[in-house]
């Protein structure tokens, strides 16, 4: 009797555990999900924090601790000649940094939350002369703007900001969507994935004064890679320097042509590695090819890959950078150093994953290579700061009107001004 009791009760376990496994596996939250796609890649995460040695290049201020947003923009806000800083519905008004709300929000936890901001954008969308700010919401969601009430300077505390959804309620897919000049007009637009489509897209501003619609412009075919809501890893420049830019996701390579509203652009499949943060089209080695550059988004890796040729094919050759931390979610070009050449900056997304991804809640570094064509390895690395990181945008613009490009990142660690202090 009590074997067979035994065995019922071993029986009984067995099935719960299988009901509670099939249960949570309908739930899953977000973190699993991108574990899983970049399930290949946690084999490489360190164990331990690598030891860094910080440059002294930039002088660090802490906007705010507090979890407010990943995203993050500068803009004129108030009009009084001074650029503020933007994370996801609030405002801080320089020079002392003086926190507003665009909208109700409140402070996240960063063990436990994802803010409603992603990335942001400060520009002028009606063309009023007053810059509003962009909001790229969580994966799927579709992007907003809120409108600058256009108060005097100096006096924009408690306006009601007009929220604007943009190009139709498009469900913006990629982790890594881009603001990019894709027509050449002067103005950012972004580059996506449509959600309902599966398609690469391009979202246009408003080309009139006054106007407020976005539109939505097809690239590519539709069910095409890097479209799904949780892709990693888009960019734009020209790969085969035929004059036309083209697109990158890490699966391959879209051609480009003359027109970018056509949806018929060709796709290349190529290995552009893992899930990564945006990408980067440049010539490193100085070989005359234009080569492409990405950053790890959820495990560990900085990489390189030389554009070679096989049998007459475009390929690509990857080549590791660093492991100096993991998660590095976000990237922008920018010449640093005044040398003419644009550098590669990128940085940890704290807490990416509330702590659950290998690495994920390390050190906060933020980091920036400068190239070095025709000079092996072609790269150096150099180290801004290890308590700050970077989150799913990062902004390089001159904040103090010394001519060189300082940086702005906001995450879970909170809001951070790095001005440029490197010496030609």
């Amino acid at each position: 009797m009590n074997t067979t009791i035994a065995t019922r009760y071993v029986l009984f376990c067995i099935l719960l555990l299988s009901w509670l496994t099939n249960a949570y596996g309908q739930d899953k939250p977000l973190f699993k999900v991108r574990q899983q796609q970049a399930a290949n890649t946690v084999t490489n995460t360190p164990n331990q924090p690598k030891p860094v040695v910080l440059t002294n290049e930039f002088k660090k201020t802490t906007i705010t601790r507090d979890f407010i947003s990943e995203g993050v923009a500068v803009a004129d806000l108030n009009k009084d000649g001074k650029m503020d800083i933007v994370a996801g519905y609030y405002w801080f008004e320089a020079p002392n940094w003086t926190r507003h709300e665009m909208a109700p929000s409140r402070v996240y936890d960063p063990r436990k939350e994802y803010s409603d901001s992603f990335l942001n954008l400060g520009m002028d969308v009606n063309q009023d002369g007053w810059d509003d700010v962009v909001i790229v919401d969580f994966p799927g969601k579709p992007g907003f703007w809120f409108e600058n009430p256009r108060n005097k300077p100096g006096r924009s505390v408690g306006a009601v900001w007009q929220k604007h959804i943009i190009a139709d309620s498009v469900g913006i897919a990629n982790e890594s969507p881009g603001f990019i000049d894709i027509d050449g007009d002067g103005r950012l637009d972004i580059l996506c994935g449509d959600k309902a489509k599966k398609q690469i897209v391009w979202l246009k501003p408003p080309s009139k004064p006054g106007d407020t619609e976005w539109t939505r412009y097809a690239i590519s075919k539709e069910n095409v890679p890097g479209t799904e809501v949780f892709s990693h890893g888009i960019g734009y420049g020209d790969v085969n320097k035929d004059g036309f830019n083209d697109v990158v996701v890490r699966e391959g390579w879209f051609e480009g042509t003359a027109d970018n509203k056509s949806g018929n652009w060709v796709f290349h499949p190529a290995d552009l590695g893992e899930p990564c943060s945006h990408m980067q089209i440049l010539d490193v080695n100085g070989d005359g090819k234009n080569d492409v550059v990405c950053a790890s988004a959820h495990a560990l890796g900085v990489w390189w890959h030389e554009q070679v040729s096989d049998e007459g094919k475009l390929d690509f050759k990857t080549h590791l950078m660093s492991t100096t931390t993991a998660q590095t979610h976000s990237s922008i070009m920018a010449d640093l150093n005044g040398d003419g050449r644009k550098d590669y900056i990128t940085g940890k997304r704290f807490l990416a994953h509330h702590g659950r991804d290998p690495g994920d809640s390390d050190p906060g570094i933020l980091m920036w290579f400068e190239f070095t064509p025709g000079k092996e390895p072609y790269y150096r690395e150099h180290i801004i700061d290890n308590d700050s990181g970077a989150g799913l945008n990062i902004v390089a613009q001159d904040m103090n009107g010394d001519r060189k490009p300082d940086i702005v990142i906001a995450n879970k660690n909170g809001v951070f001004l790095f001005e440029n202090v490197i010496k030609k």
